[in-house]
């Protein structure tokens, strides 16, 4: 996930360093002066910045009753946008990182008392700080639903494997066969009183969205680590947008988002995820065909709105409200 640091900023240094799995470092980190460290809830990210000024956001996966590290698990993508690759190749212990605070796009609801999780690969590591919370509150039951390619690409395989989680942690793995991925609907045919939480690769969220639309959609929460760059396709062309409310006329290029383009003119536009999961930006559409792209509004919501992270014109003029 890509982002601009935001204050308050932290100094952060590299405690300690291990890869847990093919690809997948865990990194400790800790205030560099040895001071407390700003409180987080379970789904908190952070935004780190690397040695080639690249930010990149990450899922804190230690207990929230932690208060003096942060703990994060990043993989190596060498064909992704260099982030996580410059992480992993340029830092090690004892050097300090530029931090924003703890944020949450992606909450655990505090009534539910039933939680079912849905990971793929390395999506584990925000409901990795859930389950640890629930564990270590004794609030309420989970079921955990981990999808991978092998044991060797699992993270936290031998915590999640432990006694005392069985019965609670499935572990699934496909070996990259996509006749052998595991049937998510006996698990959401029905809907029960769990809240579903969902994180990992674009067609895993689709899937249990498409799967949970007769779910209340209260009840049902994603997060993506793709943002809205990675949502480009080659049929994108430009498009213009006209304020209703300004009635200024922006024009968006094919591989600028909505956001973007009315940032870069000035105008001030909210946000958090700008991955299309966390329903912020959402606006509404007065006139347009729109290429919805989110994982939020549902098929009723779209007919008047659009969150402008992903979402575009299938052609010619959007004019949305503001």
């Amino acid at each position: 996930m890509t982002a601009v640091l935001q204050p308050p900023l932290l100094r952060l240094a590299i405690a300690r360093r291990d890869e847990i799995a093919t690809d997948i470092h865990a990194f400790e980190l800790r205030d560099a002066a040895g001071a407390a460290l700003p409180s987080f809830s379970a789904g908190s990210h952070i935004g780190v910045r690397t040695a080639d000024g690249n930010v990149r956001k990450y899922s804190l996966t230690n207990d929230p009753e932690e208060s003096d590290r942060y703990v994060i698990a990043v993989k190596r993508e060498s064909a992704g946008r260099g982030g996580s690759a410059k992480l992993v190749d340029a830092h090690r212990v004892g050097d300090v990182l530029d931090c924003s605070a703890p944020r949450n796009d992606f909450a655990l609801a505090e009534r539910p008392t039933q939680f079912i999780f849905i990971a793929g690969g390395i999506g584990i590591t925000p409901l990795m700080s859930m389950i640890r919370h629930l564990e270590s509150s004794a609030r309420a039951r989970y079921r955990l639903y981990y999808l991978t390619r092998d044991a060797a690409a699992t993270a936290f395989h031998d915590e999640l494997s432990s006694p005392d989680r069985q019965g609670r942690v499935v572990i699934h793995h496909d070996g990259g066969d996509p006749a052998r991925a595991f049937d998510l609907w006996p698990v959401l045919e029905r809907p029960t009183p769990a809240h579903v939480y969902c994180c990992g690769p674009r067609p895993l969220l689709e899937a249990v969205r498409d799967m949970t639309g007769h779910w209340s959609a209260s009840a049902i929460h994603f997060e993506s680590f793709v943002d809205a760059a990675a949502l480009h396709v080659a049929a994108d062309r430009p498009f213009r947008v006209r304020l209703a409310q300004s009635g200024a006329t922006i024009d968006v290029a094919a591989d600028q988002s909505i956001l973007d383009a009315l940032r870069a003119a000035g105008f001030d536009a909210p946000s958090s995820c700008e991955a299309g999961t966390c329903g912020t930006c959402r606006t509404r559409v007065l006139s347009g065909d729109v290429d919805h792209r989110d994982l939020v509004l549902s098929p009723d919501e779209r007919t008047d709105s659009m969150m402008i992270c992903v979402s575009r014109a299938r052609g010619g003029e959007l004019v949305i409200d503001r």
